[in-house]
């Protein structure tokens, strides 16, 4: 202190009181961010927790993540949505009990076009440890993540709808195999490559429908109903229901409050009757021939959705602001009966539950993980194999919709 004795000492040390800690909060931020810089990539921690409120406005994430994140859980207070303290649920969902199949006398069976790229020129390099992702106890290269996603969309149908079968339309030079029981692999011959995979999966499930009327003139008996959906999705509760509940359909689509992409093509419902698969061949086959007119700049993603809803809404009865609630109704189309299913309930995703949805009904029945939401959809089953608590897992998932993961 002897150094600022005197008014010009004085004067000369005043500015450095506050000058100094500017200077060590600048270098104390300067370390911290090279902290996180510097981390390494593997974490050991089972999750990380956001320090956010459920009042502050959610924070655009740019960043993926290669670990659980967990957020605030969207819909907190809301009547009808799930209640969660940290991962587990304080209000139970709605679901029918899997031992007890529904009543209705006819099978379900999910369908979904899947292939596998083994002959990219990357395949070999997959495999090497940089490239491996793990998730739990388990490593995955590139296809084999792939294969991964496939195996627990088939271990979700197998626990929540055990009766069910799961079809598997693919490219016939496409090399996997799968040892699971009520699952067939149906090979197709198609264009399956990246760029025109969407609008080959419209052809495969035409072609598959196709397979089914020959099918259905040689046998009677017992009616099957076909789901067909992406790969990346988690059945909640029994599907059946639908077919039960809602008779009178013969195509069904899952909807949400989005003005240019109302309609999502991960979940497509047919009656499995005669008459049924006849007007959703017709219906798909309007679909496809709108993609490859209208769409094809769009071919790699969303030329589907596109195309589904350019059909809907070239009905001049048809009123798109139904598309604003979510209830589900059913509308006369091209000579269809068009049953719309609100994605809410059955298309729940995550970034949606954290947005437009307010949370998770009580009543979701279909969880999708689209995007960069794959990774979640492992977390997610190792999670619900540990605890065997649906409604936990759904916790899980939902205080995570708001990240993105590197998968």
């Amino acid at each position: 202190m002897k150094a600022c004795v005197g008014w010009r000492r004085f004067l000369f040390c005043f500015p450095l009181i506050f000058i100094l800690p500017h200077l060590f909060s600048g270098v104390l931020e300067l370390h911290q961010n090279q902290a996180v810089t510097d981390s390494p990539k593997e974490h050991t921690k089972k999750f990380d927790v956001q320090n956010s409120s459920g009042d502050d406005a959610p924070k655009k994430i740019t960043r993926k993540f290669d670990h659980l994140v967990l957020g605030p859980a969207a819909g907190e207070g809301l009547p009808n949505r799930l209640q969660c303290r940290g991962v587990k649920a304080l209000n139970k969902t709605h679901f029918s009990n899997p031992s007890h199949p529904s009543s209705v006398g006819d099978g379900i069976a999910f369908v979904t076009v899947f292939t596998i790229y083994n002959n990219s020129p990357d395949a070999l390099a997959d495999g090497k440890p940089s490239n491996l992702v793990t998730v739990g106890n388990a490593s995955y290269s590139k296809p084999e993540r792939s294969m991964a996603i496939l195996n627990v969309f088939i271990n979700f149908i197998q626990v929540r709808m055990p009766q069910s079968n799961v079809i598997i339309l693919t490219d016939p030079e496409s090399d996997f195999s799968l040892h699971q029981n009520r699952v067939t692999v149906l090979p197709i011959q198609g264009e399956y490559s990246r760029d025109k995979l969407m609008l080959q999966r419209i052809r495969s499930y035409i072609t598959f429908l196709d397979i089914r009327l020959e099918k259905l003139s040689q046998e009677q008996g017992r009616i099957t109903h076909f789901i067909f959906s992406d790969s990346d999705i988690a059945v909640i509760d029994d599907l059946g229901q639908i077919f039960e509940k809602y008779q009178d359909f013969h195509v069904a689509l899952t909807f949400r409050n989005n003005k240019d992409q109302p309609l999502n093509s991960g979940f497509i419902a047919v009656r499995g009757t005669r008459d049924g698969i006849l007007r959703a061949r017709t219906f798909l086959q309007k679909v496809l021939e709108v993609y490859s007119s209208k769409y094809m700049k769009a071919s790699r993603m969303l030329g589907d959705q596109l195309a589904l809803f350019w059909v809907i809404k070239s009905d001049a009865s048809f009123d798109a602001k139904r598309f604003s609630k979510a209830q589900a109704f059913i509308k006369e189309i091209g000579g269809a009966s068009v049953l719309f299913l609100p994605c809410a309930t059955y298309n729940w995703t995550p970034p949606e539950g954290a947005g437009q949805f307010h949370g998770m009904p009580l009543d979701v029945k279909v969880v999708h993980f689209k995007g960069s939401r794959k990774r979640l959809m492992l977390e997610a089953w190792n999670y619900f194999s540990s605890s065997a608590d649906i409604s936990d897992m759904l916790c899980l998932i939902l205080k995570s919709g708001r990240t993105k993961y590197e998968f």
